[in-house]
């Protein structure tokens, strides 16, 4: 549960495995065709870029000596046509690869959010979202860069590599082993900050997580901390992750910049010795010209500009392993809540429900529930009341198999009587035949209508006005500005709480559940409006198995039963007059509450 904290840093399920370069792999080859023709393109522009240096040699060592003003003009026209080409093609290489690093970025969230979507509860109760958000936005931006672009260009820079060498010796062998002969210090260099690099990159991805985590809680929770005038404080905590981010991504930086310094000093002493062994050994009469040397120290920079960028690309790809690592472990978050093979379809159900032997805990070795049966008749009305903390809403997570069971079973009979275990059948089969309330239910941005229909997707205008109806709703819809095409902000936010409640009975209404349960549903409405609501609950409960968690204990006294959920079970059960005249635990809560003097 640490995890869930802005202020602690994540650590990785597992050690980057280059498994997972290959498993990145997918996403590159759907797009195999176009970085194809890409690492074409930018390959002859290249090898084309390397008959400029020849062409310096020719025209100093040839065509100056001999005046030869025709070949002047030639060697002139061919460089202009090189550099020509190198504009074309790079252009077009870049426009295809800009198209396939955004299909990557598509593919790679697409994937991840679809994951996401199957996750269960207890992966959200230990994630703050802005960790998550991270990982589906920051994250994959910077991973499809380097598996699209990071890819074409490290084997471009093999590729230019290879041919600079061909090049370099067939102008000069001594000069080129001197240019080549500081390749194995830079390479040693590599390897030493490799492991630094990777942890300092590691570290500055916690921190900017961090940031993230907070940002989004303290947006989401604006209004609780103007009410408690907490923006200094917040703005100091801010302030604090803001500079551990700061100082992490400086450290990193300093350490990826190492390799930068590496190659350019390396560059500059190979130029000097260039420079120092063409002139002793022209002026040894040895077979170096004048244009053979210039020739040789423009290789030098074009033998060393490669290395360098596959320096910054290997730069990239240790930044980016961080990265990749994280959304791979998001992807390999197990779906623990999931139809199991060969799942049945659940047919329709009466709404009798069999809890037999149920025991779960949230955190290990730490029961809610422990050996609970409870049997519910078809179209019976039950009622969850007790302390908080003790189950209440356990019972009912159970049921929709939010979470999966650590002992025992719950049962629910189709129309022929067949009972049937619901860790057996589909969670579609299942959870579209119930429907549920909750005390905060959540508004989508986007119109009424659509926020109702949301409830079956199919359903026509008539049949979503008719749900309003219903549960009371319409009067009140048809007062908005727009009527049923009223726009609704995030989360409702131009609505009250009433409002948003009745509109999500009416949304609850049209999917048909055969179970209605409702957690906690009119807890936070006013006396007025909860009136409506009651109308409206009582239309929606006619004729369905209802399960309700109330904390208003006079909501629930027409219930067939009320059970009182303590010590990891039921306490007690029976009517309204039933329990109260056992004068037990139900009693002492419903006294305390109604009538504290009695």
């Amino acid at each position: 549960m640490a995890r869930n904290k802005f202020d602690v840093d994540e650590r990785l399920e597992s050690p980057f495995r280059w498994q997972h370069l290959k498993r990145a792999g997918k996403y590159i080859a759907r797009h195999k065709y176009k970085m194809l023709a890409a690492l074409l393109l930018s390959a002859m522009a290249s090898v084309a870029s390397l008959f400029i240096p020849k062409i310096t040699q020719w025209v100093l060592d040839e065509a100056v000596p001999n005046k030869d003003t025709a070949m002047i003009g030639r060697m002139a026209l061919l460089f202009v046509g090189i550099i020509a080409l190198g504009i074309v093609f790079t252009t077009i290489r870049s426009r295809m690869m800009a198209h396939v690093s955004q299909r990557i970025i598509h593919d790679i969230r697409s994937d991840l959010f679809a994951h996401l979507q199957k996750l269960p509860f207890s992966y959200y109760d230990s994630r703050p979202a802005g960790k998550i958000l991270v990982r589906v936005i920051n994250y994959v931006n910077s991973v499809s860069d380097i598996l699209s672009n990071g890819i074409i260009n490290m084997i471009l820079e093999i590729i230019n590599l290879v041919f600079i060498v061909v090049f370099m010796f067939s102008t000069n062998t001594t000069l080129a082993l001197v240019i080549i002969a500081g390749l194995p210090f830079f390479i040693g260099i590599i390897i030493l900050i490799k492991p630094r690099q990777r942890r300092a990159w590691q570290n500055q991805s916690n921190k900017n997580s961090n940031y993230n985590a907070y940002l989004a809680e303290s947006i989401d929770g604006v209004r609780v901390s103007q009410l408690f005038d907490r923006q200094e404080v917040n703005i100091s905590i801010m302030e604090r992750l803001a500079n551990a981010c700061r100082d992490a991504w400086l450290r990193a930086i300093k350490i990826s910049n190492t390799v930068w310094l590496s190659s350019e000093t390396m560059t500059q002493l190979v130029l000097t010795f260039l420079y120092i062994a063409g002139v002793y050994w022209m002026g040894g009469g040895k077979m170096v010209s004048f244009g053979v040397i210039l020739a040789m120290g423009q290789y030098v920079s074009r033998f060393w500009q490669p290395i360098t960028n596959l320096a910054n690309i290997y730069n990239s790809f240790v930044n980016n392993i961080a990265y990749l690592e994280r959304i791979f472990e998001t992807m390999d978050e197990p779906v623990i809540v999931d139809d199991v093979p060969d799942a049945e379809e659940l047919p329709p159900i009466t709404g009798e429900v069999d809890y037999q032997d149920v025991t779960f805990a949230y955190e290990e070795n730490i029961n809610v529930l422990e050996h609970m049966n409870l049997h519910v008749r078809a179209g019976e009305s039950i009622a969850l009341v007790g302390p908080t903390g003790a189950g209440k809403s356990t019972v009912i997570n159970l049921l929709c198999r939010f979470y999966n069971l650590n002992g025992g079973k719950i049962l629910l009979h189709d129309q022929d009587g067949k009972a049937h275990d619901i860790s057996q059948v589909t969670l579609h089969s299942l959870r579209s035949q119930l429907g549920i309330m909750l005390q905060d239910s959540f508004i989508f941005s986007g119109t009424i209508m659509d926020n109702i229909r949301y409830g079956r997707l199919d359903a026509t205008d008539c049949e979503v006005i008719q749900a309003a109806r219903r549960v009371r709703a319409d009067e009140l819809i048809r007062k908005m500005p727009q009527g049923y095409q009223t726009e609704i902000k995030e989360r409702g936010g131009n609505l009250s709480q009433g409002e948003k409640q009745l509109i999500a009975f009416a949304r609850t209404l049209l999917s048909d559940p055969a179970i209605l349960i409702l957690d906690e549903a009119t807890s936070s409405i006013d006396t007025q409006t909860e009136k409506l609501l009651q109308e409206g609950i009582r239309e929606m409960l006619r004729g369905r198995t209802s399960i309700i968690v109330a904390h208003r204990l006079s909501t629930i006294k027409n219930c067939d039963r009320i059970l009182y959920i303590s010590n990891k079970g039921i306490a007690e059960m029976g009517s309204h007059d039933e329990l109260m005249a056992k004068k037990g635990l139900y009693y002492q809560l419903y006294t305390a509450q109604v009538d504290p003097s009695a």
